[in-house]
């Protein structure tokens, strides 16, 4: 249930109504905006009893049930967008990221390389997977904790920071030592005890959507980990499985604003994995963009024909410049804001 405070309520009564979600085991989430201040009571269904109680506490102006089933991923517990700030800049709330980097570090020389360009052309983050789920078991793996070495010599070297992916409960540990952002990979949405370790670890998580997860499944996924105490998730769309076939996966554009108008989370797009070649990331990431997304996760490779993975899709680095050149004009024009990192 929700509980909109009174204009004007005390100190004192807001700690009330949160000592009382706690007595009723629920767990309180506040949102203070600039003229109402909203208190989510977390846990199962209320009774019209338990509303009543609400109702009746000092300061209390309304007690409304929350419809959706994914609750703290809700407006309607959050009416304003969740901003995350990174020391190279925000995402959400009319600020866009953006996340650049190959899909797997493979040597010190090409993840420093990558890291150096995509600053140089002025990405926010670096991406690059030190643990690589494939589809194959032949196939490459990922360096393990030799990559996240590796890209934590970048980190020092660029100031970028790192956004890299866990594949499960017994690497979230590991993995936090040296990302600044978890990533939960499309194949890994709906692994319930990776969600809840991630929650758990105190780092911003980066969610995929599954290729087979409507959008409430998707923000379902969200909520394990939001139930954990931690709220900095980023939710990215990179494109679902559909009867196409010209295309990897299909981008479901359609998805961010839909999930703009359901939730307060910012919204990425990853245009690299749905169009599968290159020739397609940018006029996808730019759509995207164009939708309202709040940011990007793309891959580009010095050498993408030598890529040990996704070599097809991988910008080159006169390919990622030319993005960042759009992205800088399309989000002047949308009247948002894109940070521009401090190199050196």
């Amino acid at each position: 249930m929700l509980i909109v405070m009174k204009r004007g309520h005390t100190e004192e009564e807001l700690q009330e109504v949160v000592r009382e979600i706690e007595k009723v085991g629920y767990r309180p989430h506040v949102s203070r905006g600039v003229e109402t201040t909203l208190v989510g009571a977390i846990g199962r269904g209320p009774t019209p009893e338990l509303m009543e109680h609400f109702r009746a506490l000092p300061g209390v102006a309304e007690v409304i049930p929350i419809s959706k089933p994914y609750k703290l991923a809700s407006l309607e517990v959050q009416p304003f967008p969740t901003v995350l700030e990174f020391p190279t800049g925000k995402t959400g709330g009319g600020h866009v990221m953006v996340a650049a980097g190959p899909c797997g570090v493979e040597s010190r020389e090409q993840t420093l390389k990558a890291a150096r360009y995509v600053k140089a052309h002025g990405a926010h983050m670096l991406r690059g997977g030190a643990f690589k789920p494939r589809t194959s078991p032949y196939a490459f793996q990922g360096l393990g904790l030799e990559g996240l070495k590796i890209l934590a010599e970048a980190k020092r070297e660029t100031g970028l920071p790192i956004v890299t992916e866990v594949l499960s409960p017994e690497q979230v540990e590991l993995v936090a030592e040296y990302a600044d952002v978890l990533q939960i990979g499309a194949r890994n949405a709906q692994n319930f005890a990776l969600l809840q370790a991630v929650g758990e670890a105190g780092k911003p998580v980066l969610l995929k959507r599954g290729m087979s997860m409507t959008l409430e499944e998707f923000l379902m996924s969200a909520e394990y980990i939001l139930s954990r105490g931690n709220m900095r998730v980023i939710l990215v769309e990179r494109g679902i499985r559909t009867f196409e076939k010209a295309t990897r996966f299909t981008l479901d554009v359609s998805a961010v604003p839909v999930l703009k108008s359901w939730t307060h989370l910012p919204v990425w797009i990853d245009p690299s994995h749905p169009a599968g070649k290159r020739d397609w990331v940018i006029p996808l990431a730019l759509a995207g963009l164009a939708a309202g997304a709040d940011g990007l996760i793309v891959e580009t490779h010095p050498e993408p024909e030598k890529a040990l993975s996704d070599a097809a899709q991988q910008l080159h680095e006169h390919e990622f410049a030319e993005l960042m050149d759009k992205v800088r004009r399309l989000v002047a024009a949308l009247d948002k804001t894109l940070a521009t990192p401090v190199l050196g």
